[in-house]
């Protein structure tokens, strides 16, 4: 059966459901699109959320938590953090702990109050903990008992800051300890009386600091709030064009296997799946054989993260002796996606809607999606951006290129951040009159549709030929033996770069640095084509959002 069109389908969608009627304000002096529906502030996000009552809302191992018991929980938090430490609008919050039932209470007790949240990354050493710590002021920072004592050596210096731990029962002295404060105003049923604006002042989340110190992304309310209706644009246009009644989607289970402190955790995962009242399984440390053990057990719907995850599950041992047949939707974005992963998701999850997406912490997690049938046509793009949401390629000044080639890519609209804390120079080099520039080359064909070639720095330059890492990674991601895979630069005295590879194989197999070169002739130009490549049994490594750590690759 043949698809409505595209343009057709976003024309009466905007036009025709109140739903995703567009409007335009202005965002710092910028005029942007924005959704008419979005609402004003994560606060109603979670007021909507009580409705729920006794569905299940929380799974961490053995702990269950429903809806109604999490909305008690942060009005508790809420008025602690109100009443007992005097936490202002615009003041700082912040939490360092991995994926733990507290994380989701604290964030929203937080934003509900008009505060800051600042989700620091629990993977940091003790120096990038207190640097970030030191940049955002906190009033409250809320540990559990591992990050505690990789702060233990510096607390003497956090004499602004008042010290919460969660899970100490290993700790000999804890200071405040969680679990006694949530009940200090157990009393309260409603959150604090506070008037939020959409373009308050919401999140800081850090940057990975792949090239340098992490910078502090300062998110909005109407950041995230725009997203939520952005992802449900995407999944209904890929529903009415299929011929499927663009119906709400009843409650399902979702595994959480990336962490909360990732743009993509927190507001993709967290906040929409609140929204629309699905259970989230916890997972504290991302492990593929628990990871289908729980989808078996709890039943759940969806799961995903980054690519590597999704080759993980398919590629288990155990992945052929587990009932997974609840699983209907695949999801995965915050790394390249190799084209091979969605003809696999396809053959083996014949009932799933997969989909791609891409997006960076300054574009609160999602600026493309590429969703269901889309994906399988183009599973190389990483599809098109909401109506809100505008995208263009430009050159090294800032003008637009002509469609099919390559620049660096740009983003404005309602979903982007308003720019780096306490960094005014790194904000007016990454911002432009509203454009975000994300210093990912890409192109875009002539039906808007994205394609991300390489960040602009993992490029090499070969005997000055450009060679574009995810070309070449996608080609070795063809090969069936081949699991992950990174392309990098080697120096070379004559050609400037040479091309590298590093591969992670599937179990067993045999296959030889040889073999894997010759398997990319007749696939890549000359130039493009490894002229060595390591082959490891073990993953490679990443940081906490799912990229590859090429740096420390070059490194060894």
């Amino acid at each position: 059966m043949q698809r409505l069109a595209y343009e057709k389908v976003v024309n009466q969608l905007i036009h025709e459901n109140p739903r995703f009627a567009i409007d335009e304000v202005d965002i710092n002096g910028t005029s942007t699109k924005v959704w008419r529906s979005a609402f004003e502030s994560l606060r109603v996000v979670l007021e909507r959320s009580y409705q729920y009552g006794n569905a299940t809302y929380l799974v961490y191992e053995n702990e269950r938590i429903s809806y109604e018991q999490h909305y008690q929980l942060v009005c508790s938090l809420a008025h602690t953090l109100v009443s007992d430490f005097d936490v202002q609008p615009g003041d700082r919050v912040a939490l360092a702990m991995r994926n733990l039932p507290e994380w989701p209470v604290i964030f929203w007790a937080t934003v509900s109050i008009g505060a800051i949240i600042v989700p620091l990354n629990a993977w940091w050493e003790t120096t990038e903990l207190a640097y970030a710590i030191k940049d955002s002021a906190p009033k409250v920072l809320f540990v559990d008992a591992q990050r505690w004592q990789k702060l233990s050596s510096i607390l003497s210096e956090l004499t602004s800051t008042q010290l919460v731990v969660t899970r100490s029962d290993e700790i000999h002295t804890p200071p405040l300890q969680y679990e006694s404060l949530i009940n200090n105003h157990f009393d309260k049923t409603a959150l604090p009386a506070r008037s939020l604006h959409p373009d308050h002042a919401a999140t800081l989340f850090y940057t990975s600091g792949t090239t340098g110190l992490p910078k502090g992304a300062l998110g909005t309310h109407r950041n995230i709030c725009n997203n939520l209706i952005s992802s449900a644009f995407h999944k209904t246009v890929a529903q009415i064009r299929r011929g499927d009644t663009a119906q709400p989607t009843p409650a399902t289970g979702h595994l959480l296997s990336v962490p909360l402190f990732h743009a993509t955790g927190c507001h993709a995962m967290l906040c929409g799946n609140t929204l629309s009242g699905n259970k989230l399984v916890f997972m504290y440390k991302w492990n593929a054989e628990e990871a289908i053990r729980l989808i078996e057990s709890e039943r759940l719907s969806s799961f995903g993260g980054v690519p590597s995850m999704v080759w993980q599950v398919i590629e288990s041992p155990e992945f052929k002796s587990h009932d997974l047949s609840t699983v209907n939707q695949i999801m995965y974005g915050g790394a390249p996606a190799a084209p091979e992963l969605a003809k696999r998701i396809h053959k083996l999850f014949p009932q799933v809607q997969s989909s791609n997406g891409y997006g960076l912490t300054e574009t609160s997690a999602l600026a493309t999606s590429n969703q269901a049938e889309d994906y399988l046509e183009t599973p190389d793009s990483v599809g098109k951006p909401a109506p809100v949401t505008q995208v263009k390629v430009v050159d090294e000044l800032g003008q637009q290129v002509p469609t099919g080639e390559i620049g660096e890519l740009w983003i404005k609209g309602p979903n982007v951040i308003l720019g780096y804390w306490n960094n005014p120079e790194a904000t007016t080099e990454s911002f432009t009159q509203g454009w975000l520039h994300t210093g990912d080359l890409a192109r875009m064909d002539d039906e808007g549709r994205i394609y991300i070639m390489d960040r602009a720095k993992d490029m090499i330059i070969r005997g000055g030929e450009n060679v574009y890492c995810v070309e070449v990674e996608n080609v070795l991601y063809s090969h069936p033996e081949i699991m992950d895979a990174a392309v990098i630069g080697i120096p070379d005295k004559i050609l400037g770069e040479e091309v590298g590879a590093i591969v992670q194989l599937i179990p067993n197999s045999q296959l030889t640095e040889t073999e894997i070169i010759q398997y990319t002739e007749g696939k890549l130009a000359p130039f493009k084509r490894p002229v060595r490549v390591n082959i490891t049994r073990a993953p490679l490594p990443r940081n906490a959002n799912g990229k590859i750590l090429k740096k420390q690759l070059k490194m060894n």
